[in-house]
């Protein structure tokens, strides 16, 4: 098997992002963006992706928290391009609901080359603690365009925020373990026209 690792690190005037990752590791994260909520989230796309991520962020807090968890964003769809490199063998498509208590979200994706997202996720107010809810959107267009995928994300039902942000989470990273999966009968890429 391929090592499927990748490290980057990238600096703008309002972030200092660094991001180690193994989309074949165990579910293990150590994760500081300096938003604890953020952090959460993160975690979870780890242990329910069985991927290795270590994500350590500098930002402009004091501004707001816009710029960090978009920046995340960027880099970690940078990295999952990395270490995808030219995508032979993997599985490209997956669709994963996922229940959070009251609430059920679905994700699906296509990890096609092409950069796309689709969101439909009605939130109950602007905030859950101090972290706001459409910054969740920015995150995943932000990730879906870096990393080329197609995405489609889907909250069907939730009343806490909270809940529906962690079902989505949690959606991706096991939606993201099933597309990225090796498959030995997949020869080169899954794809009629021989590339992704």
């Amino acid at each position: 098997m391929k090592n499927r690792k990748h490290i980057l690190q990238r600096t703008t005037t309002e972030t200092t992002i660094e991001i180690e990752m193994d989309l074949d590791g165990k579910g293990q994260s150590n994760i500081h963006t300096g938003i604890g909520f953020f952090d959460h989230m993160l975690h979870q796309i780890a242990r329910h992706g069985f991927m290795d991520l270590h994500i350590k962020a500098k930002g402009d807090l004091e501004v707001d928290f816009h710029h960090t968890v978009e920046d995340v964003g960027i880099v970690l769809g940078q990295a999952i391009a990395g270490a995808l490199g030219e995508k032979k063998g993997i599985v490209r498509y997956a669709t994963t609901f996922t229940p959070m208590d009251e609430a059920l979200s679905m994700v699906s994706m296509d990890i096609s080359g092409r950069p796309y997202l689709h969101y439909d996720v009605p939130f109950h107010g602007e905030l859950t603690g101090s972290f706001e809810v459409q910054l969740v959107e920015e995150f995943f267009r932000a990730l879906a365009f870096q990393a080329g995928i197609t995405l489609h994300i889907q909250n069907s039902y939730g009343k806490n925020n909270h809940h529906i942000i962690e079902s989505i989470f949690k959606a991706f990273g096991r939606a993201l373990d099933t597309a990225t999966r090796l498959d030995p009968r997949i020869e080169g890429v899954m794809s009629t026209k021989g590339q992704l």
